[in-house]
């Protein structure tokens, strides 16, 4: 029987999972995504193969679980910050952007907007079963309620405008991918973009 890394099966497999997001960060470092095994993640987090498809079946489905693991506390930290009402629309809406672009400098959530990476799309969740579809509730929720102080304009659909303002975050986490310094400017630039599509009147400065 296998060792118990921890006090009880609850604490032995957060442990693992932990082992296993940090042996994948390492691998990143070393090589390309596509030439990542399952045997190479097995052995740079101390686990026997076997015991490594009692957590996933593939590789892809690896990364998708470690995906969503890893985003969650993006996710926590969104809905805190989308919840403090005496703060204005905008700023919330400010310091979500910088909150989830600051998420993706965690590599293994890069893997999901990183052009060419070999992660099978079609396996990551889409819509209410995606590991961010709480981050894309809690923008709605921060832009309608902006909308309803006079804060920003009546875009109609909410969720369409939404939508279609992920592809400037998720623009946003590619470019952070391929070069991690441009992250302030990226911030800046994605505020702006957003920012400007809910304001009432013409921006001309965003910071």
């Amino acid at each position: 029987m296998p060792r118990i890394r921890g006090a009880s099966i609850g604490e032995h497999n957060e442990m693992v999972w932990a082992g296993l997001a940090e042996a994948l960060r390492q691998l990143l470092i070393e090589r390309d995504y596509e030439s990542i095994n399952m045997g190479h993640i097995a052995a740079r987090a101390g686990l026997a193969r076997n015991t490594l498809y009692n957590y996933a079946r593939d590789k892809g489905a690896l990364v998708v679980a470690l995906t969503e693991r890893a985003g969650r506390p993006a996710v926590e930290r969104v809905a805190a910050i989308a919840a403090r009402f005496e703060v204005s629309a905008e700023q919330r809406m400010r310091e979500i952007v910088e909150a989830v672009l600051e998420a993706f400098t965690d590599q293994v959530l890069q893997l999901m907007f990183r052009p060419g990476s070999g992660l099978p799309v079609a396996e990551v969740p889409k819509g209410p079963d995606s590991p961010f579809h709480a981050i894309v509730v809690e923008v709605e929720n921060v832009a309608r309620d902006g909308i309803a102080r006079g804060e920003f304009r009546d875009v109609g659909d909410v969720h369409l405008a939404v939508e279609l303002l992920s592809g400037v975050m998720r623009a946003g986490a590619e470019r952070i991918g391929r070069d991690p310094a441009a992250f302030a400017a990226t911030v800046r630039a994605a505020r702006e973009i957003v920012l400007a599509s809910l304001a009432r009147h013409p921006m001309t400065t965003v910071r």
